[in-house]
């Protein structure tokens, strides 16, 4: 199975035209405080010419469900990312696909598979924990204990991935999906050229599996 690519922090319809011609499989837009957040106005642009070969993701950190239903009605197939400290309770009662973050630190193997549980049946994304930050780092961690978790379960990997440690990434976890946002930008802004560079190592380690 090849591999979920995310382009995350797309803010309007150029960025994700980059994503569709890069290839991502899939353009998160953040609904929360970060210097990629979105407006609803341009997320209100991107509904009404998103084609359905991209699924679009919103990404929340701690929302009410008054924002995941604002979200739900420009976009009623679309994913729904939790990167805060919401409980399983919030994450079960999300209609939909939901994608879980969880941040990780010092835990053992033991602690995160049982973080995965109590989250299911959500899909889980693995970042890297800073603290005081829900995401957007752009620092890598140890993938030694997600692998061994993705071979009982689909798990995303996300922090510090950029289009020279991607491949790795893949070859070792062989995840579900790959999460990315500062490794395909430059200046703060989205960069075809390391987009492409993006998709085409996931593709030809997908290949070499």
């Amino acid at each position: 199975m090849s591999t979920r690519i995310k382009f995350c922090g797309c803010t309007s319809w150029a960025d994700l035209e980059l994503a569709l011609e890069a290839g991502a499989d899939a353009a998160g837009m953040i609904f929360a405080e970060s210097p990629r957040r979105i407006t609803w106005e341009a997320a209100g642009e991107i509904a009404g010419r998103i084609p359905s070969q991209i699924s679009p993701v919103g990404v929340f950190v701690n929302p009410t469900r008054d924002e995941i239903a604002r979200f739900r009605e420009l976009f009623p197939d679309g994913l729904v990312q939790l990167s805060g400290d919401e409980l399983p309770g919030f994450a079960h009662g999300v209609a939909g696909t939901v994608i879980k973050a969880i941040h990780v630190g010092d835990e053992s193997p033991q602690e995160m598979e049982r973080i995965c549980e109590r989250y299911a049946p959500s899909l889980v994304l693995f970042d890297t924990h800073v603290a005081g930050r829900y995401g957007g780092t752009g620092l890598a961690f140890d993938w030694s204990n997600v692998a061994k978790i993705a071979r009982w379960r689909p798990v995303i990997v996300a922090g510090g991935l950029t289009p020279e440690n991607v491949g790795a990434c893949v070859r070792k976890v062989r995840p579900f999906g790959v999460d990315v946002r500062s490794g395909i930008e430059s200046e703060g802004r989205k960069d075809i050229e390391k987009m492409r560079a993006f998709v085409r190592a996931v593709r030809e380690n997908d290949a070499a599996a």
